[in-house]
């Protein structure tokens, strides 16, 4: 039995500014890294990031962080509130599975915040993302799979990945890496309601994540405390957030001999992750079968929870509501080749031939695969075709998972089809290869072709 979990994960957190880092410890941190940045870029010209930073510039004040949204140095907090938000807007960054988490946004935008404004090194910040990964993704274990009925996890748990991260970089011992955590706690927010209609909130959680975890680790730098006992007391954040005050010997057993960087996963569609499988099972029949988009009659998807009750989405209009869709990310599969940024075009909600598709998309909720989840995110897929042809796929992970992960080719290959249309090709090759191989933190960017309000 754990007697105070957020002890054990400040020490744990803690330990990473010394320790020796492993090289594959390292590389997976510049891949998540990667993956941020590719997430990052296409987000920075579209709302609500563009929104705040209008409304914000007023009290933006000096800084020696870096705003990719319009790229202008910045105080450590409003660079971290901001590029989270951008990060998470074209729903393109990274997960751990086990959580039901994205810790890349809320954790990384203010680690690099906080190394930019210290002078820090490449080393500094990967030490930092690997501390944040670290605790915020094991909290996440021990509060779900109940956290996420009501909850967002990226808001609330990613509030910690943004202390931890910011703490450490900042210098911060154990017991004040402690009262980061703790200060966390009670800043922690983002329900789901918030986006299961249409609106811009889903990406302001990572930045109110980024924003007040950083706060809570600025606070404890200066001396500020929080309550040690926040995380699993009566009142503290798991029996608040989730069916009891947490499952901490599940999410702290093999602390020290798992690391929870190394079994992330990076998206291979611009959609949310619940629908994965569903697509890459369609995808592999649509291969080994060579149907088209015309010669489908009937799509049934089984999922686990969050596929039927956050995807199920057959009227879906507006670009938030697509990327949430079943309906439309299928149809979009089926006529468009992918599910990348391009369909998700105002012209392309539009597109007839995917709206003639969505109606033949049915959804339900598979017991079998509902009580597998959150550890595996798996779907069974029929599809009818209009010959009296009827194929069926288990497909038991998604392309992208730790156990059928994006190589480093393929990582490089997704950064390019983001990145480049933002920043040119030449300086999405230099920013990657600074990513990949440099010691030098990541500083401002070109932008020629970024339209913001200025």
């Amino acid at each position: 039995m754990v007697d105070n979990p957020l002890l054990v994960l400040a020490d744990h957190a803690a330990s990473w500014a010394k320790r020796p880092l492993p090289e594959a410890v390292a590389h997976h941190a510049r891949r998540a890294l990667i993956d941020w940045f590719a997430a990052l870029l296409p987000g920075l010209s579209r709302p609500p990031a563009t929104l705040l930073a209008a409304a914000l510039a007023p009290e933006r004040g000096p800084g020696r962080s870096i705003c990719y949204v319009d790229g202008q140095p910045s105080p450590l907090r409003h660079a971290a509130l901001l590029n989270a938000t951008a990060s998470h807007t074209v729903e393109f960054d990274d997960i751990f599975r086990d959580a039901g988490y994205h810790p890349g946004c809320p954790t990384i935008a203010p680690a690099l915040a906080a190394v930019q404004q210290q002078g820090g090194s490449m080393e500094d910040l990967l030490r930092a993302i690997v501390a944040g990964y670290e605790v915020s993704c094991r909290i996440g274990v021990a509060v779900q799979p109940s956290h996420y009925i009501n909850w967002h996890t990226t808001g609330t748990v990613g509030t910690f990945g943004a202390a931890v991260a910011t703490a450490l970089a900042l210098g911060c011992d154990a017991e004040r890496i402690g009262h980061a955590m703790a200060t966390a706690a009670t800043f922690a927010g983002g329900l789901q309601q918030a986006f299961l209609s249409d609106s811009m909130s889903k990406p302001l959680h990572p930045g109110h994540a980024a924003d007040a975890g950083a706060l809570a680790a600025i606070g404890a730098a200066a001396g500020v405390t929080g309550a040690l006992d926040a995380l699993h007391g009566p009142k503290g954040f798991a029996a608040a957030t989730s069916e009891d005050t947490g499952k901490w010997d599940r999410a702290l057993a093999d602390l020290g001999s798992r690391v929870c960087i190394t079994e992330m996963t990076f998206k291979n569609h611009g959609c949310c992750g619940h629908i994965f499988a569903a697509l890459d099972a369609v995808r592999d029949l649509q291969r080994e079968h060579g149907f088209t988009a015309d010669s489908v009659a009937r799509i049934h998807v089984g999922g686990y929870g969050p596929t039927k009750s956050i995807c199920d989405r057959p009227e879906a209009a507006t670009e938030q509501e697509a990327r949430f869709s079943v309906q439309y990310t299928m149809g979009a599969l089926l006529v468009l080749g992918g599910v990348r940024i391009a369909a998700f075009a105002p012209e392309t909600l539009r597109n007839p031939a995917i709206r003639a598709i969505m109606p033949r998309v049915t959804v339900e909720l598979d017991p079998e695969l509902a009580d597998a989840y959150p550890a595996r995110r798996a779907a069974k897929v029929w599809v009818d075709l209009a010959d009296g042809r009827r194929l069926y796929r288990y497909q038991p992970t998604r392309k992208g998972d730790p156990d059928a992960p994006l190589s480093d080719h393929e990582l490089s290959e997704k950064f390019h089809e983001l990145a480049a249309p933002v920043i040119g090709a030449e300086a999405a090759r230099a920013l990657l290869d600074g990513l990949w191989r440099g010691d030098a933190v990541p500083g401002p960017i070109p932008l020629p072709l970024r339209h913001v309000a200025e």
